[in-house]
C-alpha cells in the first residue's frame, strides 16, 4: 500500500500532460513533413490550420486543431522549448487536468480571436502558450503576497510585453491570436481555480467565467458574420 501511494505521488508530480502535448505536436510536425512539408499551404490546410472561409463553411474544428500545428522547424522548436519550461511550472501549480483545461481553452480562445480579427492562414501553439502566460498573470493577481509567485509574475509580464512589442514590428505574426490566448488563459485560470496554492474569490471566478464565455461567443458570432 505504501509503495502504491509512493507511485501515485510520483505520477502526480510528473508533468505528463506537458510532455504529452510536446510529444503530440512533434508527431504531428513529423507527419506534416512526410506529407509534403509543414510550410506547404496545402498540407497546413489538410491538417487543420485556421482558415476563416472554411470555418464559416462549417469546419469549426479548425478553431481547435491549429494549436497542434507548426510552420517550419524554428517555429516548433521555439514553441516546444517555451511550452516545456512554462508548462512544467504551471502543471505543478494547477494540477494536471486544470492545466490542460487552461491550455485548451486558451488555444481555442486565441484561434477564435484570430478568426474574428485576422483573415490570414494561421497555426501554432502560441495562442495556448500565451494563455499559459495569462495563467501566470492570474496567479500574480490572486497570490501577490507570495514572493515566489510575485517574482515569476513580474518576469512573465515583462516577457509578454516584449513579445507583443515584437509582434507589432514582425510581419506574419498573428497578434490577435496571441492577445486572445493571453486573455482567455487569464480568465480560464480563474474558472478552473488553483486549489494546490490557495482559494480564489468566488466572485472573481464567476465574473471571469461569464466574461470568458460571453467574449468567446461574441467573437465567434462576429467572425461568422463577416
Amino acid at each position: 500500500m505504501t509503495q502504491l501511494r509512493y507511485r501515485l505521488r510520483r505520477l502526480n508530480q510528473t508533468p505528463y500532460i506537458t510532455v504529452g502535448l510536446v510529444g503530440i505536436m512533434v508527431l504531428v510536425y513529423l507527419a506534416m513533413t512526410l506529407a509534403g512539408g509543414s510550410t506547404n499551404v496545402n498540407v497546413l490546410i489538410q491538417f487543420g490550420a485556421k482558415l476563416n472561409v472554411l470555418i464559416q463553411q462549417g469546419e469549426w474544428w479548425r478553431l481547435f486543431t491549429p494549436m497542434f500545428l507548426h510552420i517550419g522547424f524554428t517555429h516548433i522548436l521555439m514553441n516546444m522549448i517555451t511550452l516545456y519550461f512554462v508548462g512544467i511550472q504551471l502543471e505543478a501549480a494547477f494540477g494536471h487536468w486544470r492545466y490542460l483545461a487552461i491550455f485548451l481553452i486558451a488555444g481555442v480562445g486565441g484561434n477564435i480571436a484570430s478568426f474574428c480579427f485576422s483573415d490570414s492562414l494561421s497555426a501554432g501553439a502560441s495562442t495556448a502558450i500565451f494563455g499559459l502566460f495569462g495563467a501566470f498573470m492570474m496567479l500574480g493577481e490572486s497570490f501577490w503576497q507570495n514572493p515566489v509567485i510575485r517574482s515569476l509574475s513580474r518576469t512573465f509580464l515583462a516577457f509578454v510585453v516584449m513579445n507583443l512589442a515584437f509582434d507589432v514590428f514582425t510581419p506574419g505574426i498573428d497578434m490577435a491570436g496571441h492577445i486572445g490566448g493571453l486573455v482567455a488563459g487569464f480568465l480560464a485560470a480563474y474558472l478552473v481555480g488553483v486549489p494546490r496554492i490557495g482559494r480564489v474569490s468566488t466572485i472573481k471566478r464567476v465574473v471571469a467565467t461569464v466574461v470568458l464565455i460571453g467574449g468567446l461567443v461574441w467573437l465567434y458570432m462576429h467572425g461568422m458574420a463577416q
